[in-house]
């Protein structure tokens, strides 16, 4: 957006309607890219019981900003409220700022919940077990992700006082939070998510470690160790540490603390989880260290939170800090100062004016008023200056924004601490004896911008670009190349932007070994894949330095890293000072085992026999007596279903049946006709594929599981089921489905298209999906596990 739009949207004179659609209708259109428009439809405006919209994109802004601003009342009956929304839409609009997800799917509305994120106690007591249960849905119904350590728990064997009777340990309990989460629906527009945190020094951590080895178990946790000094020490020294009982503080016994490390690397490699925290860094910056000591973080990690208490999130699109000049772009450091102000005194006002879920949040968190500034399109910032995300200058670069950034953020906060006050446990915090009061005990934060850098058009977070160009499925199966809007706009200015070569860019995920490129483009638009891990972590590392809270990124390894890379990557981190480390290995979880690129997968693909020809007049070949089948049980919102495929003479599928546990009426009625209707399409010569496409991602109101892993329907799990067959056949050469011993292997599911192999597949629309900011986003339809 240029300038003199930018001054119109702040000057253009109020109309004398309902406030929101007369405010809108003063204001110029806003420029979304499609994607963006697409995930704000679908996911954020108001709507009313049958699902149709109640407002447009600039009365949803508008109606975001008018309610923030009214939070300048509570401190001065006289404010100019209209003038403080107007300057709030303004930032929104240009897509300079954008807050977090909830407070735009909340703000002005009944809900009035705005914090993404929260950390609830888990004591050790029965009472405060299911408290904390109750707490959980309460936060989750309202839209927002918890955060855990089940550390106080006792561990399991350990005896009960009051019962005398043996305890189940963390491990069990965390099922209930686990199963408790997969009960409620937020909304329809975000499920729950959970962080469960153990510390490393807790009996049950080797359990603990590889509780999500089973990749069915706990889908809607995040698991994280919290590291201690004391034992990343032990790790150099390969010494003992010791192990503490929580019930009673005494030392229980010794574990080698390499051995323990290295299963925490392997599980990493393994699947990407548990992440680690390193715990004692993280209290090191802790602001109120009289008030408490911090055990746990919000679900992606990057947000340090007190027992009971919440944050607010935000992030400034730096890709929109730039200024043209005649040779390329300058960073604008006087938009961006505006901008850091504004923005903070919106996430401050973002506190007066959230209706909190339960009474204890909202008193600490207005005790202590944590806000979260953070970044997004770093990645689109670095290509318009001609800066490599893998260079010296580009770490450099970041230290010198985050550091403006945090001063700049905490010059604001001391001004609005002169108007309205510090904040109330100011008294005995790191602050205290500074003299200049503060009115938020942090600012700035590294979050997840999944959605919102969708609705943005800039990259996420600090992460480099995850891909130049991506297949997005659209209607009947057809297939959108679309090119990452930068890569696009420079391919034509330097007439490179064929489609031959943006199929193939798409195909690859980058420029690597892409004919036609010029050199100085391939080394600007480096990809998540491109860049060795080790400079992951330095980035991280650079924005961490000038961050309060900690920092939310994913470190990428290619498929071929080893258990070694990944231990090199944790101590790394370690050293330069990280609060925590999220890693992710392409492949490494169950969509994601076979490469179809590799020869082996191209050879398997050629084994599996090509449906037959057959005439215009399409009828079904008939079904032999006898058909060679397996079943697999799929955990669906309707009950467990039974799905049987069935193989014909020559190992070609051939038949569906479906069994819904004890369900009866329509859902059992419905199951057995698409049952029956696929039967006729396999022996009518369609192809198991395209059946899986058309039925992949159905979804109806009782979704099951979370992340790669959800069952959207009944018919989203026969598809996933026929992609696990089809990955049979791939994995054994077309092999029979009497080959037990190629079963037993099988992981739990499969898809096709090369670039989901690699990345994973979106449980809405079976896109590829990017492992980034510690989550997980679709850039084809806007899932994102965070927001």
């Amino acid at each position: 957006m240029d300038q003199d739009m930018y001054s119109r949207l702040l000057k253009a004179e109020p109309a004398k309607k309902t406030p929101q659609k007369a405010h809108a209708e003063t204001m110029p259109a806003i420029e979304i890219a499609e994607n963006g428009r697409r995930v704000l439809e679908k996911r954020y405006l108001k709507r009313d019981a049958e699902g149709k919209t109640l407002e447009t994109i600039e009365e949803m802004f508008w109606r975001v900003a008018a309610n923030i601003a009214e939070g300048d009342r509570k401190f001065d009956k006289n404010a100019d409220v209209e003038a403080v929304a107007r300057e709030f839409y303004a930032m929104m609009a240009a897509l300079e700022f954008m807050p977090n997800s909830p407070t735009l799917m909340n703000a002005g509305r009944e809900l009035q919940q705005l914090s993404a994120c929260f950390v609830l106690p888990v004591e050790d007591s029965m009472e405060s077990i299911f408290e904390a249960v109750k707490h959980t849905a309460l936060i989750h119904k309202s839209g927002g992700g918890t955060g855990f350590s089940f550390s106080r728990l006792r561990p399991s064997g350990d005896s009960v006082g009051s019962t005398s009777g043996i305890s189940s340990g963390p491990i069990s309990f965390m099922t209930v939070f686990d199963s408790a989460t997969e009960a409620i629906k937020q909304g329809g527009t975000r499920r729950g998510a959970n962080m469960g945190i153990l510390r490393v020094d807790h009996p049950d951590i080797m359990n603990f470690i590889t509780c999500k080895e089973d990749n069915t178990k706990l889908n809607n946790f995040n698991v994280s160790v919290n590291i201690t000094e004391d034992f990343m020490k032990a790790v150099e020294g390969n010494e003992e540490y010791d192990i503490i009982s929580p019930r009673d503080k005494n030392v229980v016994g010794t574990r080698n603390a390499r051995e323990v490390f290295d299963k925490i690397v392997k599980m990493a490699w393994r699947n990407g989880e548990p992440g680690i925290i390193f715990i004692d860094k993280m209290n090191e910056n802790n602001p109120t260290p009289n008030v408490g000591q911090i055990e746990s973080t919000n679900p992606c990690g990057e947000q340090p939170l007190l027992p009971y208490e919440s944050c607010n999130l935000g992030s400034i699109n730096l890709s929109r800090m730039l200024t043209k000049t005649g040779e390329g772009f300058e960073i604008d450091w006087a938009r961006l100062e505006s901008t850091v102000g504004k923005a903070v005194h919106f996430l401050d006002n973002v506190i007066e004016m959230n209706k909190y879920p339960i009474e204890q949040i909202e008193k600490v968190t207005k005790s202590n008023r944590k806000i979260g500034l953070g970044v997004m399109g770093f990645a689109d910032m670095l290509i318009r200056l001609g800066i490599p995300y893998n260079s010296d200058e580009a770490v450099a670069l970041a230290e010198e924004l985050m550091s403006f950034i945090q001063r700049k953020g905490r010059e604001a906060t001391r001004e609005l601490a002169a108007d309205r006050g510090g904040f109330p446990n100011f008294k005995g915090s790191i602050y205290d004896g500074n003299g200049e009061p503060v009115r938020n005990a942090t600012v700035t934060t590294i979050a997840p911008t999944g959605t919102i850098s969708i609705i943005s058009g800039c990259s996420s977070g600090i992460e480099p670009l995850f891909a130049l160009a991506f297949t997005r499925n659209v209607m009947e199966g057809t297939e959108l190349i679309e090119a990452n809007p930068i890569f696009e706009e420079y391919a034509r200015e330097r007439g490179f932007d064929s489609p031959e070569i943006m199929k193939e860019v798409a195909k690859k995920g980058s420029l690597h070994d892409v004919e036609g490129i010029p050199d100085d483009i391939s080394r600007v638009f480096v990809t998540a894949h491109d860049i060795s891990p080790e400079w992951h972590i330095k980035m991280q590392a650079a924005f961490q330095k000038y961050t309060d809270n900690a920092v939310s990124k994913t470190v990428n390894f290619p498929q071929e890293a080893t258990i070694e890379d990944v231990a090199s990557v944790y101590i790394l981190a370690y050293k330069l000072g990280c609060k925590g480390v999220t890693v992710y290995r392409d492949g490494s979880r169950d969509a994601q085992v076979l490469n179809i690129g590799s020869e082996k997968a191209k050879a398997a693909v050629e084994a599996v026999p090509a449906p037959v020809e057959h005439p215009a007049v399409h009828k079904p070949r008939e079904r032999g007596e006898v058909a060679f089948g397996i079943t697999r049980k799929m955990k669906t919102g309707c009950g467990n279903l039974y799905i049987t495929i069935n193989e014909d003479e020559e190992g070609r599928p051939c038949e569906i049946f479906t069994q819904i546990g004890k369900a009866g009426g329509c859902v059992s009625s419905q199951c057995e006709a698409m049952g029956r209707m696929t039967s006729l399409a396999l022996r009518s010569g369609v192809e198991a594929q395209e059946i899986v496409t058309q039925m992949r991602g159905i979804s109806c109101h009782l979704p099951v599981g979370f992340g790669a892993g959800k069952v959207s329907s009944c018919a989203d799990a026969m598809a996933q089921a026929m992609d696990w067959y089809l990955g049979y056949k791939l994995q054994t050469g077309g092999a029979a489905m009497t080959d037990i011993s190629a079963l037993s292997s099988l992981p739990k599911q499969y898809t096709m298209s090369h670039e989901v192999l690699k990345r994973g597949a979106c449980p809405d629309c079976g896109s590829a999906v990017e492992h980034a900011d510690g989550c997980l986003v679709c850039r084809g339809c806007g899932y994102s596990e965070c927001g």
